[in-house]
């Protein structure tokens, strides 16, 4: 009983760690882009943490771990329902502790979702400023609700690619988490079409963000949730697994950025922050799908090629004319679809049955996530509409979409 207070303690620790992901999020994003959107990026943002948690408690918990399913696709039954048991001297139902060793069924759920809501949550700094907010809140709802939990149960639910003869590893998600915002993120980004003046002439123009220092603020809270993130992961309070657990999450972490830092500064001759920020962002979801069984060298290296990964792969996304403003695509799908492979060539995992195994799931994930992002968003767009007009995306968002602005005494006439 004391081991499972314990355990069940720092699990709760780091469900709150990942709560506070959203705010850093939520940063990062408005930092990124311009002031005139600010509001509209909030309130996506607080939208997908509220309906999230409610979508997760009706439908995705019991989708995501269906119990006994055909590998592919179950459902519990809506809502929640702690397994309890009869005490034999009393005759009342108790709590179940044999539910787990490691923390309660309550635990289990809100620590999963908070994960949850991180798949819409990346989609959302992907299409800013010219989505309009109606198909998003549309899209969001389906895809937090029926298509993440769905993927999910796949390999956490005891689903098929956990089944293979050699089952298929995502530790904290790289690819269950973050490729799956990342696949509907680079489908939202090809059906929404750039921002208005990103590209002249065909080459991609610079829009910087109005608030660099709290883009920085929110990496830094998005470092810090990540100790939950990874840390939670372990689904205990183990010493030894934790610790290491969060050494490799931040040795990839600061590998990431100083190489980004340095790879940027040798291809353009500048020290960008903001590749510096995304550079520690890569390495974080580089290192998510193994960092439980990475030495702290095979970290750094994991970590030091997402951040040179980060770079090459947002000027690739600029020439292929995908206008992403905040690095989403490049960040959480590139730097995913790395952590995951890496888990077959790094770390106690590594051989060449795992990294095919690797390959597999990042291919399922990739079929699916694209699939169900296109249905979704392609029929938004023929039915309502998906992207403001010209004039609401240059006098921005906050005013037409929500009749109010973020900086009221210090508004920018941008256009």
């Amino acid at each position: 009983m004391e081991l499972l207070t314990i355990n069940n303690v720092w699990m709760m620790i780091c469900t709150a760690l990942v709560f506070f992901m959203h705010l850093g999020f939520a940063f990062l994003e408005i930092g990124l882009t311009r002031q005139k959107n600010t509001l509209n990026i909030l309130f996506k943002n607080i939208f997908i943490i509220t309906v999230g948690l409610l979508l997760y408690c009706l439908v995705g918990f019991n989708l995501m771990y269906p119990g006994e399913f055909n590998g592919f696709i179950g459902f519990a039954g809506f809502g929640l329902e702690s397994p309890t048991v009869i005490d034999p001297e009393t005759g009342k139902a108790i709590l179940d502790l044999a539910y787990n060793e490691g923390y309660t069924y309550w635990t289990d759920f809100l620590f999963q979702g908070m994960f949850a809501a991180t798949a819409a949550t990346i989609v959302s700094g992907a299409v800013a400023e010219r989505m309009k907010i109606g198909p998003f809140l549309v899209f969001t709802i389906i895809y937090v609700g029926f298509v993440y939990p769905i993927a999910g149960s796949w390999k956490w639910g005891g689903g098929f690619l956990d089944s293979l003869e050699t089952p298929f590893y995502d530790f904290a998600g790289s690819t269950l988490v973050h490729s799956v915002g990342g696949w509907a993120a680079l489908v939202a980004v090809c059906l929404l079409g750039s921002r208005i003046g990103k590209y002249k002439n065909g080459k991609p123009q610079a829009i910087p963000g109005h608030n660099i220092p709290l883009a920085t603020a929110g990496v830094i809270i998005l470092w810090l949730g990540w100790f939950g993130f990874n840390g939670g992961s372990v689904l205990s309070a183990d010493p030894e697994l934790t610790s290491i657990t969060l050494v490799t999450t931040c040795l990839a972490a600061a590998a990431g950025g100083v190489v980004a830092a340095l790879v940027t500064f040798l291809k353009y001759k500048n020290l960008d922050l903001t590749m510096f920020l995304n550079g520690i962002l890569g390495g974080l979801v580089g290192i998510t799908a193994g960092a439980d069984q990475m030495s702290p060298t095979d970290a750094i290296l994991i970590g030091a090629i997402a951040g040179a990964i980060i770079v090459f792969a947002v000027s690739l996304i600029d020439k292929l004319k995908l206008d992403d403003p905040v690095g989403a695509i490049a960040v959480h799908l590139v730097c995913g679809i790395w952590g995951t492979l890496a888990v077959g060539i790094f770390g106690a995992l590594a051989s060449g049955a795992q990294f095919v195994s690797q390959l597999i799931g990042v291919a399922s994930y990739a079929v699916f996530c694209i699939a169900t992002s296109f249905a979704i968003i392609f029929t938004l767009k023929k039915v309502v509409g998906i992207r403001v007009s010209e004039k609401e995306e240059l006098e921005g968002l906050d005013v037409h979409e929500h009749g109010m602005d973020a900086y009221p005494d210090f508004r920018l006439n941008e256009h």
